[in-house]
């Protein structure tokens, strides 16, 4: 029995977790795996219920499982209102780092079936297939902050062990693709990128099969718009992985397919990039299929990939069939349920 805690959240996260689940559910069936499924509140419905956007119990029950589901976060009324102390987002900043979540993964792929939505041509990005993986939890982001007077100061601070642990991540998915990472630092300027380029040359000798490339992050900006196929795997550092996973989502044509994983030494979280679109709240109209598809990632996680190769093919062929939402196919307009249905049903009668 494999645990999941379960995080729904807020805005569309309950309508596209419920949805996710029901593929997984059917996956289940098929591969002979049984899931026990525990389900706890985070974001703004945690601090509307326990004024904490990461209760206690949320935390324990995050720990005790083998990884965790998330659906979005986040809420308007917290948004605009600079006198308040708590807001969800400090959940998930919280659970990050209590369950020292390292490595954050965001796949980028071209479906051909949607290809016109992108605003690149599509001879470029028909078939691209990458992987970035970004430091999680630390660089700039983390670092010691100051202000005096009319000075401000930002300290990028990075350890060998903190790249090293990470580039071991790339290195495992790296074989599992095209046996190639690129390195993106800014090397010719910043100290902490020579520490990352030396660290990860070191660690490189030792795998000899890994075909290892460097670019400098300006010239990585363009060259993921200008030739986006030549890319497999992306290690990079907390800030410049934050810029250029935004860059590269343009790439796929809707937010709406863009999942994600943020991984530890013990625990893997899984969630769709977008965010709790509260407009869309109870319409059923938000589009499920990056949440279902960080419900594949998860399987890959938990090393059951037979179930995760089949939410990749049942998601190619809702694409296929158009049987998606208005943010993809504006003809038919389908359901977040819909899609869910669908993608459930072809697991259940073609596996």
């Amino acid at each position: 029995m494999i645990k999941i805690a379960v995080l729904p959240g807020d805005g569309i996260g309950p309508e596209i977790i419920n949805e996710a689940l029901k593929v997984l559910k059917s996956v289940s069936s098929k591969i002979k795996q049984e899931f026990d499924f525990k389900f706890y509140d985070v974001g703004a419905v945690a601090i509307e219920k326990y004024q904490n956007p990461l209760p206690e119990n949320t935390l324990n029950g995050c720990k005790e499982s083998d990884a965790i589901l998330f659906g979005a976060i986040g809420h308007p009324k917290f948004d605009n209102n600079p006198k308040l102390k708590i807001r969800p987002e400090q959940g998930l900043l919280k659970l990050r780092k209590e369950l020292g979540l390292f490595a954050n993964l965001r796949p980028v792929k071209s479906y051909k079936e949607i290809l016109s939505l992108s605003p690149i041509k599509q001879e470029i990005i028909d078939g691209v297939d990458m992987l970035i993986i970004r430091e999680l939890t630390g660089g700039l982001y983390f670092g010691d902050k100051k202000t005096n007077n009319n000075i401000s100061t930002d300290v990028c601070t990075y350890s060998v062990s903190e790249i090293e642990r990470v580039t071991n991540v790339a290195i495992e998915y790296a074989k599992k693709r095209r046996n190639k990472i690129t390195l993106i630092d800014k090397a010719n300027v910043l100290e902490t990128s020579r520490l990352w380029r030396k660290t990860v040359q070191d660690i490189s000798v030792k795998h000899p099969e890994i075909e290892l490339d460097y670019m400098f992050v300006d010239n990585a900006a363009m060259q993921i718009i200008l030739n986006p196929k030549q890319f497999d795997v992306i290690l990079t550092e907390n800030l410049f992985g934050d810029i250029i996973s935004d860059e590269a989502s343009v790439i796929g044509g809707s937010i709406g397919i863009l999942s994600s994983a943020s991984l530890g030494k013990k625990m893997g979280l899984f969630e769709p990039i977008h965010g709790s679109f509260p407009e869309a709240s109870g319409k059923n109209i938000a589009n499920p299929l990056a949440c279902i598809i960080s419900v594949s990632m998860m399987l890959n996680y938990l090393k059951l990939e037979k179930g995760a190769e089949m939410i990749q093919k049942a998601v190619e062929k809702s694409l296929m069939h158009k049987v998606t939402t208005a943010d993809l196919n504006n003809s038919f307009k389908y359901k977040t349920s819909d899609v869910g249905d669908f993608i459930s049903k072809y697991i259940n009668n073609n596996n």
